[in-house]
């Protein structure tokens, strides 16, 4: 299986290599590459299209606790790894937060950004308690009880969960706390917005429970070189996932102007 050793441990990734610019796809909490199936399928001839699974999930391990930054370090060692001078970076809830700190930390690697539903901002404070409830829940008796309000609030009503269900039940609930942690406890990098400069383009659901497109629109505005905000009718959290067909193309488009 192909893994990078970067940053003191092994990164798995998968790489369509050929001739194409690179984008970098970093995946949602309690997902993994598999996420970008769609998009993989639909760019590959055309770009280079590499996927990885960060710390904590799928089979790249955490050796401890970690914040987005680690894991953004971890991005840009990955395409160093791969011979990637510059990417664009796509990436998915706390793919995006990831994203928006690599871009923070080597703007020249960085070609643009595609970001999914995601945002700059810490958590809401009066969503998180329930947040921790459901993670004490998980740690402690693994994620039955739980599954299907954490399906809902990331796959919404349109995508078969039953994959995902058999990936959690086998998780290891230690990674799953470090992850959540990570994500818990992130810093807000919102005032930073106006340093990032390159191409940007944001998807958004217009039913997505986890992030509101309220912060979707902060995202739009705080960064310089937004084309615009595409709203999915009709998708959840993993807009990319429930409707490809309203990401693929516009994604196409801006890769095809910046990539």
């Amino acid at each position: 299986m192909p893994t990078a050793d970067v940053n003191g441990h092994p990164i798995y990734f998968e790489d369509t290599g050929g001739d194409g610019p690179a984008v970098l796809f970093s995946h949602g909490f309690l997902m993994d590459h598999e996420m970008f199936a769609a998009q993989v399928a639909a760019l590959a001839g055309e770009f280079r299209c590499i996927v990885w699974d960060e710390r904590g999930f799928g089979q790249t391990p955490a050796g401890g606790p970690f914040t987005f930054w680690d894991s953004a370090a971890d991005a840009l060692a990955l395409l160093t790894h791969l011979g990637v001078g510059q990417a664009v970076l796509s990436g998915m809830s706390q793919g995006g937060f990831i994203s928006l700190r690599a871009a923070l930390m080597d703007p020249e690697r960085v070609k643009g950004l595609a970001l999914i539903d995601t945002q700059a901002g810490t958590e809401d404070p009066d969503v998180l308690p329930g947040y921790e409830a459901l993670n004490d829940e998980w740690m402690a008796n693994g994620p039955g009880a739980v599954q299907e309000v954490v399906a809902g609030l990331i796959l919404g009503e349109g995508i078969d969960p039953t994959p995902w269900y058999a990936k959690w039940a086998t998780a290891d609930r230690e990674q799953f706390g470090l992850g959540f942690r990570c994500l818990a406890d992130r810093d807000d990098v919102t005032g930073r917005l106006g340093e990032i400069r390159c191409p940007a383009i944001i998807f958004h659901g217009d039913c997505d429970q986890s992030i509101p497109i309220a912060k979707a629109e902060l995202l739009r505005d705080g960064l310089a070189g937004c084309e615009g905000l595409v709203v999915v009718a009709g998708a959840p959290h993993a807009a990319n996932m429930s409707h490809p067909d309203q990401v693929n193309g516009p994604l196409r488009e801006f890769l095809r102007r910046h990539a």
